[in-house]
Formats: structure tokens, C-alpha cells, sequence
């Protein structure tokens, strides 16, 4: 059979609707006509303007012209609720972390005020949370202080870069079980951590399982133990249902999920009450409980962050500090821009979030909170849940918020010292039992081994290593089955029939990428080779992605390999932009649909 070298086809791909043909070897371009759309149709259906770039940055000047009276009401109550709900928690955060109360208070104050300014999500609450105590912990462990403020420095500094650059897209690439694997594992990891201050163990470290019982101290495991079960009680408050909804029900229903999520507040109130009574009547060293450290002078004061300072015997300059931090760096900024994102998509009301405003907001509340002397923070799912249980309206129930912490610093500061390390444990267990999520281990077995395994490893990573350990590992394995799955694409391969002529057909089932243009020549090879070169070969390019150089170089190879047995090659759904990258080839068709395939017998 001789192969005229003679091509023609119209290319439907070009978004112009350019139509191109080449005969003998030369090309002619053909323009195509502009569709004029109705000025007023085109006016109804064209997208929003963007809004100037200072209202997206500075998110208050967006909304607060139209702000009003039934709003400021409404960000009042939520404000209000939400500060009885983050002192407590703050203060408990900041034992976790090992640090005392006033450095967990300094966070909310500071993130709950910047918020306001630059915040999108009225629902989000910026301050301490478990997840950053843990990290906090975790790389900040038995140093300065000034450690934790330099880190929460560097932490703001990366996520205002990564909102700056537009990097939003990075978390994309942590999938969905890593994370559930990552946040339990860190849950795990604070339910143990606390046990001791539950249980009233004041050992560093417990040398065997009977040493860990003979140190119990008693006094401390009842208060502990109550604490938990009454902080649990009242949780079940909010779920009270009554057969009839009357006025009297409605108000009662209120009055209970008001208690309900005070109920942190309320213990830690009461068991610092306990003790401060029982001072009064006898004396500090008399009372049976471990307390948390006191705590001089609370009220905030702005300074730079200590990036140079002396500690024990010992100088500590920036590049130190950089030194004892190591990759937390890198990590305590990533996983505290995963947790206020994700929080961000649970909230966000018309599906529309600026994920990049919110890790520069993010960056602007560590990096305000470090010349507070703040720990680290994020967003709290809690947190953000009271605020919409509560009618948040606007981020101005931050202000509140601010205020009633900042108060809690210039009122209640003396007052720290009486608050039970036990009943603190009660409230973060309470808290964070509820994270740990064992669900998907059935759920991925039976679905996806791949996502179970990485659940495994990095739940088992969190708990034996280290958490950051745990989130580089489930990142690491998600990233390797990408490539996997980029440099091999799923080919199906086909022998059909048109009229009564056959044609083998090759249809990629995946994005094929320059990394699997060697699989799919493997697959045209072996093709070939089954059906002996006696059929026309159909490639469908419809998902060939970022065409360049490697693919031209791969089609023309396979081009003449199928040119010396005069077997025809037919690219199908190629763009025209791809195709005018193609050398002409006596042996190349194209073609859009099925039915227009330019098969011809071989002779």
C-alpha cells in the first residue's frame, strides 16, 4: 500500500476554532470568526469584579461599612461566649506546652484582636490549641522560653510568606487520612502526656509500671477523675431534647447549651475556688494538690522577640536558637496553616476561601503575637464550633474576645497559682478525646490500601518517633504513589471496529504526564506486537497534559517504528496547538470523533 502524504482535518480543540491543513508538507492556517455575545447578555452573565487589593488584605474594610446594630448585638454574645470558652482553654494549653498561663492568654489576646483586621471567616478563632501545645512541646521541650516566642516568630514569618506567594495550593498535597492519622496520633500523644497531672505523678520519668501506681497520689487522682466526668456530664447538657418545644423549653434549651459550653470554665473556676478557700483557712504548702506555677506579672508588653539572650550559664545568639529548633521551623507553621485551612473549609459559607489571606493572617497573628511574647497558634475546631453555635456574625467578635482575655490577665493573674494541675488535665483530655478517630481503619481497608497504610504508619509514627515524624512519613508515602502513578499511567488497549475495518485503540484512563510517555509507547509497542501490525493504532490525546518536547520526540518514534510496517497512526482529540508542535509524517492522521476516523486497509 503506498501512504500519499496528504493530511486534512479540522482541529475543534482551538478555542478560536481554527481550522489547519497540510498538504505536501506545507501548512495554511485558516483565521475563524468571533462570536460578538449581546452586550446586555454579556453584562448579565459576566463574573463579579474583583475587589481592590486592599480589601482583600485588609478583609475588615470589606464589610465593616455595612455593619449594624443587630450584628455588633449578635458579635457581642459570641464574643463574650467564646472568651468564657478560650481562657481555660489557653491556660491549659500553655501546661501542655510547658509553659505557664500567662504565655497561653498572651496568644488568645493577640489572635483573637489581629483576626478582626485580617480575617475572613467569622467563625475562626485564633489562639492556643492542642495541636500547636504538642509542637510547642515537641521541639521546645525543657528550653527557654525565649525559644517558644523566636519560634512562634519564625512560624508567623513562613506562613506570611507562603500567603504572600500564594502557596495555598501546598496543602493540597497532605491528603485526608494523613491528616486524620496525624491529628489523632497527636490526641493519643496529649491523653498520656497528661495522665501524669491527672493522676498527680510528679516524676519526670516513671521507670516501670509499678513505680507508675505507687506515685499516684490520691488527692489529685479524685480531683483529676471528677473533673473528667463532670466536664463530660456537661457536655451531654447541650444534646437535651424535650417532647414539647415551648417558650419555657426554648429558654431552659439555652440556658443548658450556655452552661454546656462553659464547662471548661466553670471547673477550672471552681477547683481554683477549692483551693483558694482552702488557703485562706489554713495555708499554701497545706493543700494536698499539685498547683500550677505562679505567675508575677501578666499584663502584656510589646518588645522584639529575644533573638539573642542569656539563659542559665549559657549565650544564645539566632543561629542557636535556628539549632535547637531544627525543622519544627518548617513543620510547626505547615501543620498550624493545615488545621486553621481545613477549619476555614468547614465554615466557609458560599464555598469561596481565600486560603492564601488565611495563612497571611495567620502569619500576622504569630508574628504580632511573638512581640507579646506569645506561644504559637492556630484556628480550634472548638473553638470556631462555640462561635457558630453562639450567631457569630462578623470577625468583630474578636474584639470582644480580646478584651475579656486581656481583662482575665490584669484581673485574674494572682489567681493562677490556685488552679490544680489536675483538674487542667480533665479539660485538655476532655477536649482532645474526642479528635482520636479510629473509623477510617475499616473504612480505608475496604476502600484503599494504600490511604490505610498510610494511616498506619503515620498514627504509629506520631505515637513511637514523633509527630512531625508521623506527618513527613504519610507525606513522603502519598508523594511517592503520585509519582508512582505519573510515571505509570493506567492504558487501556482495545481492538474495535468501524464499518468493517479494525483499529487498535489506546486510551489513556489517567492524566498522562511526560513522565508516562514511556508506558504509553511500552503499551503501542506491545499492541503492535499482539495484533502484528495488521491494524491502524487510534492513540486518544485527549489527556495528554503540558505537551512539550518529550511527548513530540515519543510520538515521532513511534511514528517511524509503525511506518516501517506501513501501519497507520491516528491521533485522536489532539488540540491544535499540539498538533502544529508535530513534524508532518506520512503515516499521521487526525481526527475528533469516532465516526471520522481515516482508517485505510493495509495493503
Amino acid at each position: 500500500m503506498t501512504i500519499t502524504k496528504n493530511l486534512s482535518f479540522n482541529a475543534s480543540c482551538g478555542e478560536k476554532g481554527e481550522k489547519y491543513t497540510a498538504q505536501n508538507g506545507e501548512d495554511t492556517y485558516f483565521g475563524s470568526h468571533n462570536i460578538n455575545m449581546d452586550s446586555d447578555m454579556q453584562s448579565k452573565y459576566s463574573p463579579p469584579k474583583e475587589a481592590h487589593w486592599l480589601l482583600r488584605r485588609i478583609y475588615i474594610l470589606s464589610w465593616i461599612g455595612n455593619y449594624d446594630r443587630s450584628q455588633a448585638f449578635a458579635d457581642l454574645i459570641a464574643g463574650i461566649t467564646l472568651g468564657l470558652t478560650i481562657i481555660p482553654q489557653s491556660i491549659a494549653y500553655a501546661s501542655l506546652a510547658g509553659l505557664s498561663s500567662e504565655y497561653g492568654l498572651y496568644s488568645a489576646f493577640i489572635g483573637s484582636i489581629i483576626y478582626v483586621f485580617f480575617g475572613t471567616i467569622p467563625q475562626v478563632s485564633i489562639g492556643p490549641t492542642s495541636l500547636m501545645a504538642i509542637m510547642t512541646l515537641q521541639f521546645c521541650a525543657d528550653k527557654p522560653v525565649q525559644i517558644v516566642i523566636v519560634l512562634a516568630f519564625l512560624a508567623g514569618l513562613v506562613e506570611l510568606l507562603m500567603g504572600i506567594c500564594q502557596l495555598g495550593f501546598i496543602v493540597s498535597f497532605i491528603p485526608a487520612p494523613v491528616t486524620k492519622a496525624f491529628t489523632s496520633g497527636t490526641a493519643v500523644i496529649v491523653v498520656i502526656v497528661q495522665v501524669k497531672n491527672l493522676l498527680g505523678i510528679r516524676l519526670k520519668n516513671v521507670p516501670s509500671v509499678a513505680d507508675f501506681f505507687s506515685n499516684i497520689r490520691y488527692t489529685d487522682a479524685t480531683m483529676g477523675i471528677s473533673c473528667i466526668c463532670l466536664l463530660l456530664s456537661l457536655r451531654l447538657l447541650s444534646q437535651v431534647k424535650f417532647k414539647r418545644d415551648t417558650p419555657f423549653t426554648q429558654r431552659l434549651k439555652k440556658i443548658l447549651w450556655y452552661i454546656s459550653i462553659s464547662r471548661n470554665a466553670l471547673v477550672v473556676f471552681f477547683s481554683g475556688l477549692l483551693i483558694y478557700l482552702w488557703v485562706q483557712k489554713s495555708s499554701l504548702e497545706a493543700v494536698p494538690f499539685a498547683l500550677s506555677a505562679k505567675v508575677s506579672s501578666a499584663m502584656p508588653t510589646i518588645k522584639l522577640p529575644p533573638f539573642a539572650f542569656e539563659h542559665g550559664n549559657r549565650t544564645y545568639v539566632f543561629t542557636d536558637i535556628l539549632n535547637e529548633l531544627g525543622s519544627g521551623v518548617f513543620l510547626v507553621p505547615i501543620v498550624a496553616v493545615l488545621a486553621n485551612v481545613a477549619i476555614a473549609k468547614a465554615f466557609v459559607k458560599d464555598g469561596r476561601l481565600d486560603a492564601s489571606q488565611e495563612m497571611l493572617t495567620l502569619g500576622l497573628c504569630n508574628l504580632a503575637g511573638s512581640f507579646f511574647s506569645a506561644m504559637p497558634t492556630c484556628g480550634a475546631f472548638t473553638r470556631s464550633a462555640v462561635s457558630q453555635a453562639s450567631g457569630v456574625r462578623t470577625p468583630m467578635a474578636g474584639i470582644y474576645t480580646g478584651l475579656i482575655v486581656l481583662s482575665a490577665l490584669s484581673i485574674l493573674t494572682p489567681y493562677f497559682q490556685y488552679i490544680p494541675k489536675a483538674s487542667l488535665a480533665a479539660v485538655l483530655m476532655a477536649a482532645v478525646v474526642f479528635m482520636i478517630d479510629l473509623t477510617p481503619i475499616k473504612e480505608l481497608w475496604q476502600t484503599n490500601k494504600k490511604d490505610f497504610f498510610s494511616w498506619i504508619g503515620s498514627f504509629i509514627i506520631c505515637l513511637v518517633y514523633s509527630v512531625e515524624k508521623g506527618l513527613l512519613f504519610g507525606i513522603v508515602v502519598s508523594m511517592i504513589c503520585i509519582l508512582l502513578r505519573l510515571g505509570n499511567p493506567k492504558i487501556e488497549v482495545t481492538l474495535k471496529q468501524q464499518d468493517s475495518k479494525y483499529y487498535v485503540h489506546v486510551v489513556p484512563q489517567s492524566d498522562v504526564f511526560y513522565t508516562g510517555v514511556d508506558t504509553l509507547r511500552a503499551e503501542i509497542r506491545a499492541a503492535c506486537l499482539l495484533y502484528r501490525c495488521d491494524f491502524p493504532v487510534v492513540v486518544q490525546c485527549g489527556r495528554f497534559m503540558q505537551f512539550d518536547a518529550t511527548f513530540v520526540e515519543m510520538l515521532m518514534a513511534v511514528t517511524k517504528e509503525l511506518a516501517q510496517d506501513n501501519v497507520l497512526l491516528i491521533l485522536q482529540h489532539m488540540s491544535l496547538k499540539q498538533q502544529q508542535m508535530l513534524p508532518v509524517a506520512s503515516n499521521i492522521r487526525f481526527c475528533n470523533e469516532d465516526e471520522e476516523l481515516p482508517l485505510e486497509a493495509k495493503q
